[in-house]
């Protein structure tokens, strides 16, 4: 009779072995994330050790070099060239691939890899929160890159502020490792230490 009701009336009927408060939770996910406001960014997007990082610069400048050397030592790709943002929550940013490049990543000189087939399924991750931008720029010999850096710089991304880092590139230089010190240092923040504070603070002792 319910069933009967529900379709002479036009109204939406669903069924589901699974518990009312579960079944509620993921239609409410899926909610959230096919009705959040959204943008799509030129960059590549990755998981490291957890931590959602977006990386962004000018064609060319090594961006899916950085996510593929971060592969290869166990880390997660989500998106490369076109990242899709969505806005979950006013403090939560989820980054994304469109569907057309999932698991695609695009090398120069080598072309498109599939990182799932060449590398496992663990390569690979559908979506990930964004914590991290790091914008990879060309080396200046005038610019101070040892600067303690105590002020946060940040992006913003539909009125949602990012933590923003510059890394300057040059030949020799660990980028992929230098974006991993970066997710692991962003984690310490979080559990309340700051070596640059930490630092300042023993200067000060003496």
């Amino acid at each position: 009779m319910f069933d009967e009701y529900c379709e002479e009336e036009g109204i939406p009927l669903l069924r589901t072995p699974q518990a009312t408060n579960k079944f509620i939770e993921l239609v409410d996910a899926f909610l959230t994330k096919s009705m959040a406001q959204e943008i799509a960014v030129h960059g590549v997007c990755v998981n490291v050790s957890g931590i959602g990082i977006l990386l962004r610069g000018k064609s060319g400048v090594g961006k899916s070099e950085t996510a593929h050397t971060l592969i290869r030592r166990g880390h997660r790709l989500v998106a490369d060239d076109i990242v899709v943002l969505k806005k979950i929550s006013p403090e939560t940013l989820l980054g994304t691939h469109n569907g057309k490049t999932k698991e695609f990543l695009a090398l120069r000189s080598i072309g498109l890899i599939n990182v799932s087939r060449l590398y496992g399924r663990k390569a690979f991750q559908d979506e990930t929160r964004i914590v991290l931008d790091i914008e990879l720029t060309k080396w200046q010999d005038n610019a101070l890159n040892n600067e303690l850096e105590l002020l946060p710089k940040f992006s913003d991304y539909m009125d949602i502020k990012i933590p923003h880092i510059e890394i300057q590139l040059q030949p020799g230089r660990d980028v992929a490792g230098l974006v991993e010190a970066a997710a692991n240092n962003w984690y310490l923040r979080q559990q309340g230490y700051s070596a640059a504070e930490d630092f300042m603070k023993r200067l000060q002792e003496e």
